[in-house]
Formats: C-alpha cells, sequence, structure tokens
C-alpha cells in the first residue's frame, strides 16, 4: 500500500503534517485554520474525509490551534499525554474543549491508529509537555522531532529508528547572535529547553547517518534566523565531510513555513 507525506505548514506561524493512504490517514499538530487545512489537502487530492485521527507534539499555539475544531466538530480522535491535554484545556487559542475526542497516550508505549503503530517519546522543550513520533507503517518508518531543545539519548534512539525523518533546523547560530531578537528570546531560542540549530542537526545526521535512512525532511525554520538555502548548504556540506551524498545517498528536502510541500509519496 503506498504512504503518502505532505507538509501542510512548518514554522511559529503554524504546524500541520498529513501522513496517509489511499483510504486513510492522519494529521500530526494542527496549528493552522481549518479552512487551510482542508484546501492544502483537496489541492493536493486528498479528500479531508480520510483523516481518522490527530496527534500532537505539544501545546504551543502553533501546534494546537484547529484542535477543537477537528476533535468536537469533526469528530475526529485526538492524541496526546495527558499534560499536553491539560495545556490545551489551559490555552487561549483553543476556542471547544475536548471532551468525546481526547485520546491519553503515553511516552514510549506504542499505539495503533489503524495500521500505523505510534509510539511518542520524550522531546526537551520549554512547553507543558512535549514529545516526538515514531511512526511504523509497514516498511516505512517515519520519526518526527521538532521544537527540539537538545538531541537526548532518548531522541537519538528514536531518529535512528527511522528510514524517513522529520527534523527540526530551526536556526543558523550567527544569524541568531546577530539577529534582531532581544536577549532573554535569543537565550530561550538556543537553550536545552529551546530549539534545534542548523548546526546540531548537521552534525547529528552527519555522524549518525546510515543507508537506511532515505528522506530527511528540515523543518520548522525560523522566518528572521534562518533560510531555506542556508540550512540546506549546512547540512550538505556537513554530510560531504563524512562522505555522505545529498542526492545520492539520501534526499534532503526543507520544509517552507507557509508554504505547503509537494506530495511525497513511497511504496
Amino acid at each position: 500500500m503506498k504512504l503518502s507525506f505532505l507538509c501542510l505548514a512548518s514554522g511559529s506561524s503554524g504546524n500541520c503534517y498529513y501522513l496517509g493512504t489511499q483510504e486513510y490517514g492522519i494529521l500530526i499538530d494542527a496549528g493552522i485554520g481549518i479552512r487551510t487545512i482542508k484546501k492544502v489537502l483537496k489541492d493536493r487530492g486528498i479528500d479531508f474525509e480520510r483523516v481518522i485521527g490527530v496527534i500532537i507534539t505539544h501545546d504551543h499555539a502553533d501546534h494546537i490551534k484547529t484542535v477543537g475544531c477537528l476533535g468536537e466538530k469533526y469528530n475526529i480522535p485526538i492524541y496526546a499525554t495527558e499534560m499536553v491535554h491539560r495545556g490545551i484545556e489551559k490555552s487561549r487559542y483553543v476556542e471547544e474543549v475536548l471532551y468525546q475526542s481526547k485520546r491519553i497516550i503515553e511516552k514510549e508505549i506504542s499505539f495503533q491508529i489503524k495500521d500505523f503503530r505510534i509510539t511518542a517519546f520524550e522531546v526537551p522543550h520549554d512547553s507543558t509537555d512535549n514529545v516526538g513520533y515514531y511512526i511504523e507503517f509497514g516498511e516505512q518508518r517515519f520519526t518526527i522531532a521538532t521544537d527540539v531543545g537538545h538531541i537526548t539519548e532518548t531522541i537519538s534512539k528514536y531518529l535512528c529508528k527511522a528510514n524517513r525523518l522529520i527534523l527540526e533546523a530551526n536556526y543558523d547560530e550567527e544569524m541568531l547572535k546577530f539577529g534582531s531578537y532581544p536577549a532573554f528570546l535569543k537565550e530561550r531560542v538556543s537553550s536545552p529547553t529551546g530549539h534545534l540549530s542548523n548546526r546540531e542537526a548537521a552534525e547529528f545526521l552527519a555522524t549518525h547517518y546510515t543507508p537506511e535512512l532515505k528522506d530527511v525532511w528540515l523543518c520548522h525554520l525560523s522566518k528572521d534566523n534562518n533560510h531555506p538555502e542556508l540550512v540546506y548548504k549546512t547540512i550538505d556540506i556537513r554530510l560531504f565531510q563524512e562522505g555522505v551524498r545529498v542526492g545520492k545517498d539520501i534526499s534532503l528536502h526543507v520544509l517552507k513555513r507557509t508554504t505547503p510541500s509537494e506530495v511525497f509519496v513511497f511504496e
């Protein structure tokens, strides 16, 4: 069965990804408007009715804006840890309280949505709680790790399991250092509970590459402290230093903040 991956949006203005078959699929985060979600899916030939579940990484607004609507209006189950659900309940950005659609998951205890076997894992970030997801579907093994303060042993374990990887590369260290952010915000972004830099993402990929890893999508780029060409070049160069050739040994994709990606299809 073919599996499709689509990024609807990736960045501080909103995050949402789709992973699915020709019959059903899931959203990862829902930080953009419902009309946008429906329109992007329709434009890419994906029926909104296929969405049978939403898995949430954490409770910051750019990841949860539409969970209430999806859960309570469209009766789509919303999966998150108990602490993330508490954060959603307190959030002023979510209008509808989750009742019948609320599903509580636990870290590193796998659960099923149809043929998707999903495992949440701990990710350090300054939210109420934060997880990444390891998603198995046949031979496909996706891991998504976004809003990553730093790469822990647990994160590394799940990143290394993947043959398709969605990894944060939020900021360029020089751009952040000399940019317009106030000092406290620069410290927040670069802290162990902030975001992952281009250099950190590049270093991990270069030192943990295996031939099983086929695709890497770089996500959650900063509007002010990063640039798609810069992050691509940073990681391309670091991989080349380890003898890994982008375009031949591995496919590297940079996800744009507000422009949806193409649909990637895997057998």
